[in-house]
């Protein structure tokens, strides 16, 4: 009971120590968690004994220690989740540079009409985001988003808070998005049952979103007639892919993940023989993520720019989420190794927060510091040694922690989150009126995707 006391004391000194060095001091997030690790490590050892800092040998078995625990679990997070990470940054590239992301939302908004365009790029959002990044996702539509404001004479306060919105309910809930990706490698969730029910729970999220911003919006009148229009952004792409083999790139992997999963549940819906294995395989993510990358690579011309220039760029971009994921993976195997999991998960329990606890630890997180991937990354690594004693063990209950975690890193973004100012820039805010849609709007969006987990909690949990 005293030494998980003093864990528990120690790891929220962790936690403060994490937020103001990423919040305050600006230190990256990679050598903030590794030392983190390393200093939980340390003074656990010291108070309590746990982890030894060197491998022991007891009772014939052999106790890790602190070092090979974080070089450990550094190596086996990349192991898990490092080519998913990698391919789903690529695929995003090509449906960026290509300007397959731009057909998407114009089929969108044929589909939904311009009468209802603040919802058209809503669900453009929505779909774009899933393995582009928002921030490059409203760079890449706002053209599109001010010349529908400017046509149909709507504020671009309603168009750019609908659009972020958006954008934020799959990059935080619905994987190959890094954030996601990471946060269900930690948690040890399945990836198809993540975006099988982070697809569902991201829809009351953009709804909530958009709504926010037609009710709000539509009191802040933002001139759209600025800037570049739809028609030079399409030109500057020269020639774009049809619908079809616009959305195809990220359809298809999501289809043969979610295969993968129906196919490896315990009552074998395709049998035990050869399209058991077949969608197993093709369904593994690493497998349909680079399906997805070729199939994007069709869409433009083979030559160096491509598999040299963008590929590059693309690699540049993931390692640095790599590298900050795989350290997150070192903290949690630090503090699973500790007993502190346990102990909290049993004290916790007591008050039957359910996927309050996950919610409100990355929101807690995500507004100090300012990133959702990073509150992703920590506050999995955090809760995934105190499952077991909070009582989520089954495949669902995991993704469902995971959504609940994604839903809290929406909540809020301000002033220290990047997407505030790109969401500002972009749309013509000042800072009280981006405070007032993109900050507050990240509440309600937040709000509506917990309400949506806890909905499916109902019926998966």
């Amino acid at each position: 009971m005293v030494a998980g006391i003093i864990q528990t004391i120690l790891l929220v000194l962790v936690i403060v120590f994490i937020v103001y060095m990423t919040a305050k001091l600006r230190v990256n997030a990679f050598l903030v968690l590794l030392l983190a690790a390393l200093l939980y490590g340390i003074f656990s050892f010291a108070f309590t004994g746990t982890p030894p800092l060197l491998d022991v040998k007891k009772d014939n078995q052999t106790i890790t220690g602190l070092i090979n625990l974080i070089t450990g679990g550094f190596g086996s997070t990349l192991t898990s989740i490092g080519i998913v990470i990698v391919l789903g940054t690529i695929l995003g590239y090509f449906l960026e540079k290509t300007g397959a992301a731009i057909v998407m939302a114009e089929t969108i908004l044929k589909i939904v009409g311009s009468y209802n365009a603040p919802l058209a790029m809503a669900i453009a959002g929505y779909i774009v985001s899933i393995p582009v990044f928002c921030d490059s996702g409203f760079v890449i539509l706002q053209a599109l988003n001010r010349s529908l404001a400017e046509a149909s004479g709507i504020s671009l306060a309603v168009m750019g808070t609908a659009l972020s919105m958006g954008l934020y309910s799959t990059h935080c809930l619905v994987p190959p998005t890094p954030g996601p990706i990471a946060a269900a490698g930690n948690i040890g969730a399945d990836l198809g049952i993540v975006i099988i029910l982070g697809l569902l729970a991201a829809i009351p999220a953009m709804l909530f979103g958009w709504f926010y911003a037609v009710r709000v919006g539509k009191n802040i009148w933002i001139d759209p007639g600025h800037g570049k229009t739809f028609e030079e952004l399409k030109k500057s792409f020269g020639k774009l892919p049809s619908p079809f083999m616009s959305f195809l790139p990220i359809v298809l992997p999501l289809i043969l993940i979610a295969l993968n999963s129906i196919a490896s549940f315990p009552t074998n819906p395709f049998g035990t023989g050869f399209w058991k294995q077949l969608f197993v395989f093709i369904g593994n993510p690493n497998i349909a993520l680079l399906i997805g990358v070729f199939i994007a690579s069709t869409i433009t011309k083979w030559e160096k720019e491509v598999f040299d220039g963008w590929v590059g760029e693309a690699i540049k971009t993931s390692a640095i989420i790599l590298v900050i994921t795989a350290a997150g993976g070192s903290l949690g195997s630090v503090l699973r190794a500790s007993g502190v999991g346990n102990f909290l998960g049993t004290q916790l329990a007591k008050f039957h927060m359910g996927l309050l606890l996950p919610f409100v630890i990355a929101a807690a997180i995500k507004t100090a510091q300012g990133s959702s991937t990073v509150s992703l990354i920590t506050t999995s690594s955090i809760l995934a040694p105190m499952l077991p004693s909070l009582g989520y063990t089954t495949t669902p209950q995991k993704a469902l922690v995971v959504l609940a975690i994604g839903a809290g890193s929406m909540v809020v973004s301000h002033a220290n989150d990047s997407y505030f100012w790109v969401v500002s820039k972009f749309s013509d805010m000042d800072v009280g009126e981006a405070y007032k849609l993109q900050t507050v709007g990240s509440l309600v969006t937040g709000i509506g995707a917990l309400l949506g987990v806890l909905l499916l909690s109902l019926i998966f949990g």
